[in-house]
């Protein structure tokens, strides 16, 4: 399974950097901490990346992606997850839906994640609750992140 990983990463980094929009379209970047309790397999704690697009108003698509060190077991993933994020009308709240595959270098290394968040975006700090499943449980996080 491993002999796998390195051509599927490569292939991840090469549609990234084909993807990846000019200076000027990027219409936003979080860098965001996350702390994660997945149940019955220990905690989960993850750094990412988020770059959105703005496509109508209060509705933005986007990447989401990053490290995450995970407690039981002991072992480093990659968090990537197709962002829909969502703030309505003109309050500072979002609501967002993610769903991705995570790689893990340990166990099955291929995991399936899908959830829903919301929280407070201010102008550059926001603060939020995700729920979520990642194969094979469900997880529960808080979210601190800054938008730059």
């Amino acid at each position: 399974m491993k002999q796998l990983l390195r051509p599927f990463l490569g292939g991840l980094l090469a549609l990234a950097v084909f993807l990846a929009p000019e200076r000027s379209e990027a219409a936003d970047f979080r860098l965001t901490l996350g702390g994660d309790y997945h149940i019955d397999n220990g905690a989960f704690f993850s750094l990412t990346g988020a770059v959105d697009f703005v496509f109508f108003g209060p509705l933005s698509v986007g990447t989401r992606f990053g490290a995450l060190l995970a407690t039981q077991p002991n072992t480093l993933g990659i968090p990537l997850d197709l962002d829909l994020r969502i703030r309505p009308g003109r309050t500072p709240l979002y609501l967002e839906l993610l769903v991705g595959p995570w790689i893990y270098f340990e166990g099955d290394v291929f995991r399936a994640h899908g959830a829903f968040g919301f929280g407070y975006q201010g102008r550059s700090v926001s603060f939020g609750i995700e729920i979520g499943y990642l194969e094979p449980k469900p997880h529960i996080g808080l979210r601190l992140g800054w938008r730059f």
